[in-house]
């Protein structure tokens, strides 16, 4: 009898439960995969308009769109292939309770990293990454940051939980080294006090991709990498649906040819955040940013060639 497992599904809009149409897995520490996605839909720190506390859903929801290629165009191996991905769902939590969703955020990746595994995060605003470079810096020690962003997120004002201060606390907190970081597409008001080195958007629109990936990877060197992709580092013509959009950023096409560009550094935890589906009608924004997830997919993957 013939039954719906009987016949591959290659749709561009059906069945969207796990990024790239993996299946949920609800015990990732038991799991097999290298690889582990978890969405959190966090956007009370947000400082601009709220709403990417959706981005997760929107996110694996358009990543259907990219399940259908063997091999993801322009790289030469296929991801699925090559590396085990499971994709957990999302953080629960109490609604309202910022305190807690750090917690347990922080709980959750401390877990699978103690059992070998690599976070692929999907926010969710930009705070998410803190309670994730904690959990990173316990399993690597002090790392460096590379941060696509418009920007710094390095100011000293705010709340305690604000999107805007994450990368203020974290040298504070010695989970990052600033010298040896890097944050690209910034074009808004910064201090160089902690030592970050800054691609300015204008910048990186009047450099190669060849000299922005020169100018990484000198920056990082050989320590241990985490990689965080807030979308409103591209234009908000390429995304306009994220909380704070400011004009001047850099194209998608430029985005992903600097991530392709760095395979050969130690990439040990990623994320990509800040997509609120609601201020974007046609999906540019949750389109972009699956690309930009598949893509450091297969970087990571790269490891493994």
């Amino acid at each position: 009898m013939a039954t719906l497992a009987n016949y591959p599904d290659y749709s561009l809009y059906a069945n969207a439960f796990g990024f790239l149409r993996q299946p949920l897995n609800f015990a990732p520490m038991e799991s097999d995969a290298d690889v582990i996605i978890t969405g959190v839909p966090f956007d009370m720190a947000t400082t601009g308009r709220s709403g990417s506390r959706m981005g997760p859903g929107a996110i694996r929801q358009i990543s259907t769109n990219l399940a259908w290629e063997g091999k993801r165009w322009p790289w030469n191996f296929s991801l699925l292939k090559s590396i085990k991905i499971a994709d957990c769902g999302d953080l629960v939590f109490d609604c309202g309770d910022a305190a807690q969703m750090c917690e347990r955020l922080e709980v959750h990746a401390t877990g699978l990293l103690e059992q070998g595994k690599t976070l692929l995060t999907f926010g969710g605003d930009h705070f998410v990454t803190l309670p994730l470079l904690r959990a990173h810096a316990k399993q690597f020690g002090k790392m460096a940051l590379i941060h696509f962003d418009a920007h710094t997120d390095t100011y000293d004002q705010g709340s305690k939980f604000d999107h805007g201060t994450m990368f203020y606390h974290a040298p504070k907190e010695g989970l990052i080294d600033p010298t040896h970081s890097v944050q690209i597409g910034i074009r808004t008001e910064h201090s160089d006090k902690l030592g970050f080195n800054v691609i300015s958007a204008d910048t990186a629109n009047d450099w190669s991709v060849a000299q922005i990936v020169e100018n990484i990877k000198a920056t990082v060197g050989e320590m241990p990498v985490y990689l965080t992709f807030d979308i409103d580092c591209l234009d908000p013509a390429y995304a306009p649906g994220t909380g704070t959009p400011v004009c001047g950023g850099i194209t998608s096409d430029k985005a992903l040819k600097i991530i392709r560009g760095l395979q050969g550094i130690n990439l040990i935890g990623m994320d990509v955040v800040e997509v609120a589906p609601a201020y974007d009608h046609a999906d540019i924004t949750a389109l972009a940013a699956a690309t930009i997830a598949t893509d450091l997919l297969h970087l990571w993957a790269t490891k493994k060639q």
